[in-house]
C-alpha cells in the first residue's frame, strides 16, 4: 500500500486538533520503449504520467496496448522497472514501431474537438479484429450488477486508508472478482488492469464485466473497447461521448450503480 503520513490540523465546528493523516502517494513514471534490431537498439521516452506506484510494468504495457502501439503480448520482448520511476518496455526486434503514433494520442489527433465523430472513427481503426465484440446474446442478471460496487469497495485497500484513489476491477459473468487496480489517475488504474491481463495473454475480455469507482468517460470506454470488454459499470455518470462509444461498439454501459439502483445507457 503506497501511502504517506502527514501532519494536519483537523477542524470540527469551533474546535481543532493536531493529528496525522494518510495520503495516497503520487509520483511521476517515465515509460520508455526500446526498439529495433538487437545490435542496434534505440530507445524513446513515450510518456511521463503521474501515478500511484505499484503495478508499474502492467501500467506501461497496458498504456502501449490501449494506445494501439502493441496488439498482443508477443509484441513485447521484455518489460522491466529500472528504478522507482522508470519502466522500459523492450519490443520484439522485428516489431514495426510506428513513431508517428506517439506524436499525438490516436483519437484526439482526428477528433474535431466538438462532435466526437473523428474520435469514434479513430477508435474503430485502432481496435484489433480479435477484440471486436461477439454478436452472440449475453445475459447479465441484475443481482450480479448490484453486487459489484461492494466487491470493488472491499478490494480498495489504499482508498480505505486515504480516500484519494480511483479504482477499477474485472469480474466474470457470475460476479467473481478476478483482479483490481487502484491509482490516483482513473486512466492509469484501467491501463494497469488491462496490462495485467494482456501479459497473461487473456485479451480479449469479452465475457467479463468492468467496474469503475467513478464516472464513465470516453477515454475509459475507448480503453474498454480496445480490450474487447462487453460490459462496463460505473458508480457515477457517463459522458455523452461515452454513451456514443458504448453504442458504437455494442458495450453494455451501466451508470449510477449505487444504493440498490442503476441506469442502463447502452
Amino acid at each position: 500500500m503506497h501511502t504517506k503520513s502527514v501532519q494536519i490540523r483537523k477542524y470540527k465546528g469551533d474546535t481543532f486538533q493536531d493529528t496525522t493523516d494518510l495520503l495516497a502517494v503520487e509520483e511521476p513514471l517515465e515509460i520508455r520503449v526500446e526498439y529495433g534490431p538487437l545490435k542496434q537498439r534505440k530507445s524513446k521516452n513515450i510518456s511521463i504520467t503521474m501515478r500511484t506506484p505499484g503495478s508499474d510494468e502492467d501500467l506501461a504495457v497496458g498504456f502501449l496496448f490501449t494506445e494501439g502501439i502493441v496488439r498482443q503480448p508477443a509484441d513485447v520482448f521484455s518489460v522491466k522497472s529500472w528504478d522507482d520511476n522508470l519502466v522500459m518496455v523492450s519490443l520484439q526486434p522485428d516489431f514495426f514501431f510506428d513513431l508517428q503514433k506517439l506524436e499525438r494520442h490516436f483519437y484526439t489527433s482526428s477528433s474535431c474537438g466538438v462532435c466526437g465523430k473523428g474520435s469514434l472513427d479513430a477508435v474503430k481503426t485502432a481496435v484489433s479484429a480479435e477484440c471486436l465484440l461477439p454478436e452472440t446474446p449475453w445475459v447479465i442478471r441484475p443481482d450480479i450488477i448490484y453486487s459489484l460496487p461492494e466487491k470493488l469497495r472491499q478490494a480498495q485497500e489504499t482508498f480505505d486508508a486515504t480516500g484519494g484513489l480511483h479504482a477499477c476491477a474485472l469480474f466474470d459473468a457470475e460476479g467473481h472478482l478476478l483482479a483490481s487496480r487502484e491509482d490516483v489517475g482513473r486512466h492509469n488504474a484501467l491501463d494497469k488492469l488491462i496490462g495485467h491481463f494482456l501479459q497473461k495473454d487473456q485479451i480479449p475480455l469479452s465475457n467479463h464485466i468492468l467496474m469503475l469507482s467513478g464516472r464513465a468517460s470516453f477515454e475509459l470506454l475507448q480503453k474498454a473497447a480496445m480490450a474487447g470488454i462487453r460490459c462496463v459499470c460505473a458508480v457515477g455518470a457517463p459522458s455523452s461521448l461515452a454513451v456514443e462509444t458504448a453504442n458504437e461498439f455494442g458495450i453494455v454501459l451501466v451508470g449510477f450503480l449505487r444504493e440498490g439502483r442503476f441506469n442502463v445507457y447502452s
